[in-house]
């Protein structure tokens, strides 16, 4: 078991990648608890779960990860039901409204950079008190597709998205000497519900090319859940220790083997956001 007597608050739990993560968890020996904003669709979660992992400890606190005061029971309860807190997973997120920046609504659009971004930052800085008195831990943010190429007509998903990756990388900086990693997951093109969204917004909304995309995916099936939780389960685990400040691809990076770079990863820029200048083209420009 990989993740025995391990303890994680998962957000955005409910259903989807979330779900997945949690399932996984549970499969290693992890006891886990649930966030979401919905109470109904938690407690079903909840059920489901304990009717696959009989004995684990599973329990379901609905709060809204964009309210601070909501994150604060969220973390305090969680501790107090587990008994501690090792691993952190900030799943929960949106893909926000859907079209032209000038056309969108304002409030909407902010609201998804506060649930992306903001919830993810509220939810570690409750969280990292906790794991810094045990002198280790675990923090796992999703970035998914926005965080490394333009998304246009999902520009609050897209910037929120990078936000939230480059916000990884500084707090594995900030926390490497507690032995705290901090990575981001990139899970995959996932059939979930944020896909059904892109799919009833429709081309005229976020675009021709992105919506034939998300056609060819609903029907090719997309990346499995369990392959992107694989990658959260071994971040959760001990076998990652030293792996931080990434972000890692579940489908195209050898993150199973990264243990045996770590000398390599140490003081590199890679798996991370970056500036390329015109010399690594083969341009010589001024």
């Amino acid at each position: 078991m990989k993740l025995e007597g391990k303890r994680a608050i998962i957000t955005g739990a409910s259903q989807g990648f979330g779900l997945a993560v949690a399932q996984a968890f549970l499969a290693e020996g992890a006891g886990v608890a649930l966030c979401a904003r919905n109470l109904e669709q938690l407690r079903k979660a909840q059920a489901e779960l304990k009717r696959a992992a009989p004995g684990r400890q599973i329990i379901s606190l609905q709060a809204d990860i964009a309210k601070a005061d909501d994150v604060r029971r969220l973390v305090a309860e969680a501790v107090a039901q587990l008994g501690g807190l090792d691993v952190l997973v900030c799943n929960a997120g949106v893909y926000g409204p859907k079209g032209p920046i000038e056309a969108v609504d304002w409030e909407e659009w902010a609201r998804a950079v506060e649930i992306n971004l903001l919830g993810t930052v509220l939810c570690c800085r409750e969280a990292i008190p906790h794991l810094k008195r045990q002198q280790r831990g675990k923090i796992i943010l999703l970035s998914g597709g926005g965080a490394t190429k333009p998304m246009p007509n999902l520009s609050a998903y897209a910037a929120s998205k990078a936000a939230v990756v480059r916000f990884g990388e500084t707090l594995a900086e900030e926390l490497q000497a507690f032995r705290i990693d901090v990575n981001s997951v990139a899970p995959g093109a996932l059939n979930t519900r944020l896909l059904d969204e892109v799919l009833a917004a429709g081309p005229e909304k976020v675009g021709a090319k992105f919506y034939a995309q998300s056609v060819k995916q609903k029907e090719q099936g997309g990346t499995p859940l369990e392959r992107g939780a694989a990658l959260c389960v071994y971040l959760a685990s001990a076998e990652s220790d030293g792996v931080t400040g990434r972000l890692l691809s579940a489908v195209w990076d050898p993150w199973e083997k990264l243990r045996d770079y770590l000398d390599d990863l140490r003081g590199s820029d890679i798996y991370t956001l970056r500036r390329i200048v015109p010399e690594e083209r083969g341009k010589k420009w001024g």
